[in-house]
């Protein structure tokens, strides 16, 4: 079902509103003054959250100081997900109003890179002795396919169950509780429901409003622990025929979890659901005040309750359990997860790429690496930050979420699965609203796959 008319009008509203404030933000151009290196980034929809902001402000005043006669100008675009995407290739599609430095999702900048708004920057690298101490899996999400490098990770994440240790307890559920199957998290889920009143048994993230969210951390967390494709191998794409994979049974049996979470009302209602800024209430509301029970969700979420947040929960480690998400049925190795990230990328159209480059080696000392790290509740991708004994012990929660590391899943990000997503987001949204039964959503999941890739599909 597409998005309801109000709320795909107040999305087109928005869209052009930032549009035309980024654009006019950017008219000058990002090559205009030689001295000044123009800084694009994701800014929170929460006004009171300002872990970017601050980080990207103190290493601005390092750039500036090492650098006399330089500027840095950050330019910051505010807005959902699926929004920012949209907006900054908007930036990028011209000399005008592309900045020297993005912000690029990896799961987009294959995408990107085919469009040709990038600049590969294996000249930089090789020239950066920083390079070496990145991990293998992190290199490869900055890749083309054409085997050069387009961006600098600035860390990756790991998704897995949060849940209220107070709803459980009211529920007469375990504080420990580390679920073995999916039924397992649906039992807890309809237990909480009869026993605690008022509160949201469960979130799993669904529709397109909330984009790649209801891809990565709901649909995917599930299809990959089905053992759809076959062993190790990928279920969304086949990479020997190098095809993508149409609608089988895992993933009918990933839409028919999403189903009965909404269909039981064991999620929130559908309009919570499928407001675009939900996940920003579940940060900064539900969870703080005990209204949710269970968070299949990400590991940055401690960023939004750290001191200076706006958000402050000091007591967020002792009030929320963390447990794996399982596979469907607890086949081996038992538990799921998926990793993505971001980078720091160079504009093919930037007018100041060399000092772009030198913007990104400040905030990738080891110091200022490690510092976003903690900051932003992410997983470092350097070794030798890893290795830290002031990173793993920084935070609680940063070594149960660096472990999951080991049976984590990173999305195929080629060209054409910006567009995959969304065919996987309109199968959830059908079946969340109820306007589809789990086989039309995967039909129509069947008929968009063969559309967005020329019929380059195979089934398995």
């Amino acid at each position: 079902m597409p998005v309801r008319p109000t709320v795909r009008f107040t999305a087109l509203f928005t869209l052009t509103a930032l549009a035309s404030t980024s654009l006019a933000a950017c008219s000058s151009g990002s090559g205009s003054d030689p001295d000044t290196v123009k800084v694009s980034f994701k800014q929170s929809t929460d006004n009171s959250i300002k872990v970017m902001d601050t980080y990207l402000g103190d290493i601005k005043k390092q750039f500036e100081k090492a650098n006399p006669g330089k500027k840095v100008e950050l330019v910051p675009i505010k807005a959902p997900d699926s929004e920012y995407y949209t907006k900054l290739q908007q930036m990028l599609r011209s000399p005008k109003t592309a900045p020297d430095l993005v912000y690029e999702d990896t799961f987009l900048i294959n995408s990107d890179i085919t469009s040709g708004y990038l600049k590969p920057i294996d000249e930089y690298l090789d020239k950066w002795k920083d390079w070496d101490q990145f991990i293998d899996t992190a290199k490869a999400a900055a890749k083309g396919e054409d085997g050069k490098t387009y961006g600098v990770p600035d860390g990756t994440d790991t998704r897995g169950l949060w849940f209220s240790k107070d709803v459980f307890a009211k529920a007469g559920l375990p504080a420990d509780w580390q679920p073995k199957t999916w039924d397992e998290v649906l039992d807890a889920a309809r237990t909480i429901k009869e026993k605690v009143p008022g509160v949201t048994p469960l979130n799993v993230y669904t529709g397109k409003p909330a984009g790649e969210m209801a891809t990565m951390q709901g649909f995917e967390m599930l299809l990959y622990g089905t053992g759809a494709g076959g062993g190790s191998s990928d279920p969304l794409y086949d990479k020997g025929s190098k095809k993508w994979i149409t609608a089988g049974q895992g993933f009918e049996d990933s839409l028919s979890f999403v189903e009965t979470v909404y269909k039981e009302k064991l999620g929130p209602e559908v309009s919570d659901a499928l407001d675009p800024n939900f996940s920003t209430k579940i940060r900064g509301e539900l969870l703080p005040q005990g209204k949710l029970g269970i968070a299949l969700d990400g590991s940055w979420l401690p960023q939004d309750w750290l001191e200076g947040s706006g958000h402050e929960w000091p007591e967020w480690s002792k009030e929320l359990g963390l447990a794996a998400m399982p596979t469907q049925n607890g086949q081996a190795p038992g538990r799921v997860s998926m990793s993505g990230g971001w980078t720091w990328s160079i504009p093919d159209k930037a007018g100041n790429p060399d000092l772009a480059f030198e913007f990104i080696k400040t905030m990738q000392t080891k110091a200022n690496a490690q510092k976003w790290y903690i900051a932003n509740s992410g997983i470092s991708v350097r070794e030798d930050v890893a290795n830290d004994p002031a990173y793993v012990d920084a935070q609680p929660g940063i070594k149960f979420f660096t472990d999951l590391v080991a049976d984590t899943h990173y999305r195929p990000a080629y060209p054409a699965y910006p567009k995959v997503s969304v065919a996987i987001q309109e199968a959830m949204e059908g079946v969340t609203t109820g306007d589809k039964s789990v086989q039309e959503a995967a039909r129509g999941y069947d008929e968009a796959l063969k559309e967005t890739t020329d019929n380059q599909v195979v089934s398995k």
